[in-house]
């Protein structure tokens, strides 16, 4: 009986990924939407920097940063989660991106939260704006609180915050995040 669920279960989650595949795309459609994506992620970075003043510096001295102001992520064993973001250098909106993982194991519930991710170098910055970006299964982020920007420890070119989680979810992990990215 438990083998049927399991297999049902991921039948369902292939084909709500099949789904999301053709029917997601990375930028939004419509000039308004693009529009109202920009604005979300301009008030998640004001919330974040105002969380903790040190990240403005940290984000100021990197190549570029991608900004996604909802990530909804949801499990019951088999888990998932999508976000849309949009990507920043110099301090300008570049392309637009999507976030997406799939996940097993030992999870469940859901939230949504907001990512910021800071690329260190030119060499992460481009493998992300190729779409040849994703995190290992072990990657984890660090919730952002005050002086959470100051301690930050770049890994493989990478920094990577989270913060305004609802919700209750036993699994925080970013590891197995996929991402693709299109120029504005």
């Amino acid at each position: 009986m438990m083998n049927i669920i399991a297999r049902g279960l991921i039948a369902l989650s292939l084909a709500a990924g099949v789904v999301c595949t053709t029917a997601c795309s990375t930028a939004p459609q419509s000039q308004t939407g693009k529009d109202q994506l920009e604005d979300r992620a301009a008030q998640t970075l004001e919330s974040a920097k105002k969380n903790d003043p040190s990240l403005k510096k940290l984000l100021d001295e990197a190549k570029g940063y991608a900004v996604f102001p909802t990530v909804g992520k949801g499990a019951i064993g088999i888990g998932g989660a999508y976000g849309k973001g949009v990507l920043f250098e110099g301090g300008k909106v570049i392309a637009y991106c999507d976030l997406t993982q799939a996940s097993i194991g030992l999870q469940l519930g859901g939230q949504a939260y907001s990512e910021i991710i800071a690329f260190e170098n030119e060499a992460s910055l481009g493998r992300f704006k190729s779409g040849n970006f994703a995190f290992s299964a072990q990657a984890t982020a660090v919730a952002l609180k005050s002086g959470a920007g100051a301690n930050a420890k770049y890994a493989d070119g990478v920094a990577v915050f989270t913060m305004g989680e609802s919700g209750l979810m036993y699994e925080a992990s970013i590891g197995g995040q996929k991402f693709s990215c299109q120029p504005k």
